[in-house]
C-alpha cells in the first residue's frame, strides 16, 4: 500500500493519506472538505451545521495543535451523539475530523518530545514488550493481552483502575475488530453498550480514539 496518494477537487491537488486523511493540515480549505464530503457519506453537500463542527475543530487545532476530543466537539456546539451521527455518519474520526484536515493524532508530537519516557517505541511490562507506534497505539493487534491494557491505562494516568464497565467497552471494541477487521465507530460503541457521551467520557477521559481504542490494542483507522 502507497503511504499517501493524491486528491483533486476544483483543479486542486491535496496530499493525502491511504485512508484519505490530508498528510499536512495546513493545506486544509472548505474545498477540501466540500470535495471529501460524499466520500463520507455526506451526498448532498456541506450546511451550516456541517460547518459549524468543522469550524470549530479547525479553530481548536490551530490555536491548540490537537485535535478536539469528541466530547468537547458536541459540548462546545451542544449537539448530543446523535445529532453528531445525522451530521457524519462514518464517525468522529473519518467523516468530520477528516474534513477538518486534522486527526487525534495531530499535537502528539510535542507531547511526546516532552515525556523522555516515550523515546522508543517499545513498551517493557512484566518481561514483556509490546511494539508501539510514537503515540502509544499497539502496532499488531494479536499481541494484545489484558496485561498490555492495564499497564496502557497506567501509563495513560486515568483516574480510576479498569473496572467491570471499562472491560465491557475494551472487550466489545475487540471482539467487533475480530469479527469484522475494523474498529467500530463511536456512535456503534455507544449504541451496543448502551451508554451514552458523558459515561464514555467519565470512563475513557482521554477521548474515544486516544483512550478506549488504545487500550483494547487497536489502531483507529
Amino acid at each position: 500500500m502507497k503511504p499517501f496518494r493524491t486528491f483533486n477537487h476544483k483543479e486542486k491537488t491535496y496530499n493525502v493519506d491511504s485512508q484519505g486523511f490530508l498528510l499536512d493540515p495546513d493545506e486544509w480549505d472548505e474545498d477540501f472538505a466540500e470535495g471529501m464530503s460524499p466520500k463520507v457519506g455526506i451526498p448532498n453537500g456541506l450546511t451550516a451545521e456541517h460547518w459549524q463542527v468543522i469550524h470549530f475543530i479547525r479553530n481548536t487545532f490551530e490555536k491548540m495543535n490537537v485535535c478536539p476530543l469528541v466530547y468537547v466537539a458536541c459540548k462546545k456546539n451542544d449537539i448530543g451523539l446523535g445529532d453528531l451521527k445525522k451530521l457524519f455518519p462514518t464517525g468522529y474520526l473519518r467523516g468530520v475530523c477528516k474534513l477538518s484536515g486534522v486527526t487525534y493524532r495531530q499535537g502528539y508530537l510535542q507531547e511526546i518530545w516532552l515525556e523522555e519516557h516515550i523515546v522508543h517505541h517499545t513498551k517493557v511490562y512484566e518481561r514483556k514488550t509490546y511494539a508501539a507506534d510514537v503515540h502509544g497505539f499497539l502496532l499488531n493487534p494479536t499481541d494484545w493481552d489484558e496485561n498490555f491494557a492495564l499497564h496502557k491505562a497506567y501509563e495513560m494516568k486515568m483516574p480510576e483502575y479498569l473496572t467491570e464497565q471499562h472491560w465491557k467497552i475494551i472487550n466489545f471494541l475487540r471482539e467487533r475488530y475480530e469479527e469484522t477487521g475494523t474498529v467500530p465507530t463511536v456512535y456503534e460503541t455507544c449504541e451496543a453498550n448502551q451508554i451514552d457521551l458523558d459515561e464514555l467520557e467519565r470512563l475513557f477521559p482521554d477521548g474515544y480514539h486516544r483512550g478506549a481504542v488504545k487500550i483494547a490494542g487497536l489502531q483507529a483507522i
